[in-house]
C-alpha cells in the first residue's frame, strides 16, 4: 500500500470515529440533556474509551459544535440539491418524526438544549449563530434560484425576508412537536399552505 492509499485510508478511519462519536453524543443529549450527558457517558454510548474519545474533541463543547456544523452542512447539501420541493409536505411528513441515527435532524428537544447552551458557551453561541445565517443564506439562494433548478425563480430584493419566514416556521414546528406530538397533520398542512404560499409569489407582498 502507497502513502497516498494509507493516508486516505486513516483518513476515512477519523472520519468514521468522529461520526461515530457525534452520533453517540446526539443520542446522549436527547435522552439525557446536555449538563447531564458527560464525555463518560458519550464514550460508553459509542463503545469507546473517553480517552479515545478526547484524541478526536477536546471537549464536550467541541462535540456540540461539530454536531452544529454537520447538521449545518447536511441542510445545505439537501437545499443545495436541483429537486423540486413541496415544502408544505415535507414540513408536514417531518413534523414529529424522531431524529434520525445519522444525525440529517435535529430533533425539537435536542434543538430547545442546543438554544439554552448558547446562552452559557460563546463557542456555542457563534456556532449556533454561523449556522443561522448560513442556512438563511443557503433559503435565499433556493428562492432565487429558476424553477428549472428546482428553486422559485424570486428576485433577490426580496428573498431575504422570505427566507427568515421559512426559517422561523421551521424553528417554530421543532418546538411545537415538542409540545403537541399528535397534531392533526391535516390541520397542520392546512395551516402552512396558508403560511407558505404567499411566499412564494414574485410580487412584494406576503
Amino acid at each position: 500500500m502507497n502513502a497516498q492509499a494509507r493516508s486516505s485510508k486513516a483518513e476515512a478511519r477519523t472520519q468514521a470515529q468522529r461520526e461515530r462519536i457525534l452520533c453517540a453524543a446526539q443520542q446522549c443529549f436527547i435522552e439525557h440533556g446536555i449538563h447531564a450527558a458527560g464525555m463518560a457517558r458519550i464514550a460508553e454510548t459509542a463503545g469507546m474509551s473517553p480517552g479515545l474519545i478526547y484524541r478526536y474533541f477536546e471537549s464536550k463543547s467541541a462535540i456540540i459544535q461539530a454536531i452544529v456544523e454537520r447538521q449545518l452542512e447536511l441542510l445545505r447539501e439537501d437545499i443545495r440539491l436541483n429537486r423540486r420541493v413541496d415544502l408544505v409536505q415535507e414540513m408536514t411528513e417531518g413534523y414529529g418524526r424522531t431524529c434520525n441515527a445519522d444525525g440529517r435532524r435535529l430533533s425539537g428537544a435536542l434543538l430547545l438544549e442546543l438554544s439554552a447552551e448558547a446562552t452559557r458557551d460563546p463557542q456555542i453561541a457563534d456556532a449556533v449563530s454561523h449556522f443561522d445565517v448560513n442556512l438563511r443564506q443557503a433559503l435565499e439562494l433556493w428562492l432565487s434560484r429558476s424553477a428549472s433548478e428546482g428553486g422559485k425563480g424570486l428576485p433577490a430584493s426580496i428573498t431575504p425576508a422570505r427566507a427568515l419566514i421559512i426559517q422561523l416556521l421551521f424553528e417554530g414546528l421543532r418546538v411545537r412537536e415538542t409540545r403537541e406530538p399528535g397534531l392533526d397533520r391535516e390541520l397542520l398542512m392546512t395551516a402552512l399552505d396558508q403560511a407558505l404560499s404567499p411566499l412564494f409569489r414574485h410580487d412584494d407582498r406576503t
